[in-house]
């Protein structure tokens, strides 16, 4: 079966990620590391009701992330069998989102801070939502 022509979908992000990672990097990497995310100041109403220890899905845009092969090496490792895209983690994807469950270290204003982001510094945040 065919699936229709879809239209194009754009979003805006809400807000930015802010940590020490600037290139991509093991995933493992990032399990106890702390990031921020700074909002938008006009959704800061937003995080009310979010509080510290809480844990939240975070979506983001993979915004270094060019092309896809619908096969890869898991992590690039070519010791591996390949495997469908979709069966793996990779920002080389069709439509390049991650999603990322986080804890909340604290809120402050319009920054969250999290632990376990696994998202480089500069990376567009597109939502939150609680886990």
């Amino acid at each position: 079966m065919k699936t229709p022509k879809l239209k194009p979908i754009s979003f805006e992000p809400i807000g930015i990620v802010e940590n020490e990672f600037d290139k991509n990097t093991p995933r493992t990497d990032f399990k106890d590391s702390e990031s921020n995310i700074v909002l938008d100041p006009e959704l800061t109403g937003g995080l009310d009701g979010l509080i510290a220890g809480q844990q939240i899905y975070v979506l983001f845009y993979l915004h270094r992330s060019t092309g896809y092969d619908l096969h890869q090496h898991p992590r690039g490792d070519r010791d591996r069998p390949k495997r469908g895209l979709f069966s793996l983690r990779t920002p080389r994807r069709p439509n390049a989102i991650g999603l990322t469950k986080v804890e909340i270290v604290s809120i402050e204003g319009n920054q969250l801070k999290v632990r376990g982001l696994d998202a480089i510094r500069g990376t567009p945040v597109l939502d939150l939502k609680p886990a």
